[in-house]
């Protein structure tokens, strides 16, 4: 239970008794103000559209500083996860408060990779999409039909079950996803092999087929890893509170991922970097580039320049600094610094990071943009990007949703509204209306 000894006054000009509420006061960031009795005193409710001022929780997971550019996992800073572990180490990170000692690593590790294949009817649920459906929402459906399969693992009061449902879905994203991408070209699914890593037995049952193996190559998995990493968590966006607000009504795990994988898919959230890679197709070539900033700066052009800013940072986006790093590395090792759209892409980058309407706006490239171009290197086609994401935020839902399910102050989530509609009416005979 959260206490507090300082108190915040809410006055009232209509002449009402003012209104004592505690301030909660956080290890870092922003203190909060606890409104709960405000409508029980008042009859009154805040109004906060996008809740942009409102803590819905506390949470010990994941802080950002937008101001400083400053992601932590745990208390981690992004970039030194990024650089010095791979991603089931962060994973065990989320979920367990601290970061594994070398047998803990070794255990996770085994534990996951035993849990990668999915149950032998699922191959039967996927016949049932069409070849063209979009893979998110073949992942909305199979995800959530995880727990038509795995009824031992669903009782969320029960914290083995937890931990047994956490496992699986970690586990099972990428097989799904590569499942998902397998179906729609038309090639046989490829089953997980437990001797690799994470990454990289992804991005074999991705590549692969019956008659020619994936040559895994340590660079390009540790590309891959990294993209992983720094979509792990962020903080209490849409999707993650999605994925709170479905587990506050005790939902199963499946269904309130399910439910995240769902509002990630959005353009707005989750689809940022392929709208990105879409621009810069449209953009075409370095030659159209100064035309499109012109339409950029142009407010009624309608042109938008995307995978630039982030509603949150403020700054530079601390993982955008290190997808940087490895986007070049894979350019390079891939001989590709000289495609057209890479080098249309690093073109606009400079101009971005030196054109002065878009350094005082701080509109600096984020990490989808360098994401999206890193994803069509590995040769993961464009439709794939936010299932990609949803493979990676997972731990995040898990971790968050377990927290949830913890915590003794989480209630069903319940939104008020201000209502404007039509007052009391009555219903008139229909010859009469």
């Amino acid at each position: 239970m959260i206490t507090s000894d300082t108190k915040a006054t809410l006055s009232f000009s209509d002449g009402s008794a003012p209104l004592e509420m505690p301030i909660y006061k956080g290890s870092i960031g922003p203190d909060v103000i606890d409104i709960r009795k405000l409508y029980a005193a008042t009859g009154m409710f805040t109004y906060d559209p996008g809740f942009m001022s409102t803590a819905a929780c506390n949470s010990a997971i994941t802080y950002i500083d937008g101001d400083k550019g400053e992601l932590l996992y745990r208390g981690y800073p992004i970039e030194q996860l990024a650089a010095k572990g791979d991603f089931l180490e962060s994973c065990y990170l989320l979920l367990n408060g601290e970061l594994p000692n070398l047998t803990q690593k070794k255990e996770f590790d085994y534990l996951v990779s035993r849990h990668t294949m999915v149950h032998e009817q699922m191959q039967f649920f996927f016949r049932g999409f069409r070849r063209d459906a979009h893979p998110m929402s073949v992942l909305v459906g199979t995800v959530g039909a995880l727990a038509s399969f795995y009824h031992d693992s669903l009782d969320i009061n029960d914290p083995h079950h937890r931990e047994v449902s956490a496992i699986r879905l970690i586990a099972k994203m990428p097989t799904l996803v590569a499942m998902a991408y397998k179906y729609s070209v038309g090639q046989p699914f490829v089953y997980p092999k437990n001797e690799l890593s994470f990454s990289a037995n992804f991005m074999r049952m991705m590549f692969s087929t019956p008659c020619e193996d994936y040559p895994v190559n340590d660079v390009l998995v540790r590309a891959l890893d990294r993209i992983l990493i720094l979509h792990a968590d962020h903080e209490q966006n849409a999707s993650t509170s999605t994925v709170r607000l479905a587990g506050s009504s005790g939902a199963n795990p499946f269904a309130c991922i399910a439910a995240g994988i769902a509002c990630l898919w959005g353009p707005a959230h989750g689809g940022a970097n392929e709208a990105a890679l879409s621009m810069l197709e449209k953009i075409g070539s370095v030659d159209h580039i100064p035309e499109f900033i012109r339409q950029v700066k142009d407010k009624n052009s309608g042109v938008k320049l995307m995978g630039f800013g982030h509603r949150v940072y403020k700054n530079y986006d601390p993982r955008a600094k290190l997808m940087r790093e490895t986007c070049y590395e894979v350019l390079a090792e891939l001989g590709l610094a000289n495609d057209p759209l890479f080098k249309l892409a690093m073109a606009l980058e400079k101009i971005a990071l030196e054109d002065e309407y878009f350094v005082t706006r701080k509109l600096y490239p984020n990490v989808d943009f360098y994401s999206g171009i890193v994803q069509r290197a590995l040769g993961i086609p464009t439709a794939l990007f936010t299932g990609i994401f949803a493979m990676a935020r997972t731990v995040g839902w898990v971790a968050q949703w377990k927290e949830m399910i913890s915590d003794p102050e989480q209630k069903i989530g319940r939104p008020r509204q201000l209502f404007i509609g039509e007052p009391v009416r009555t219903v008139k005979p229909i010859e009469s209306r």
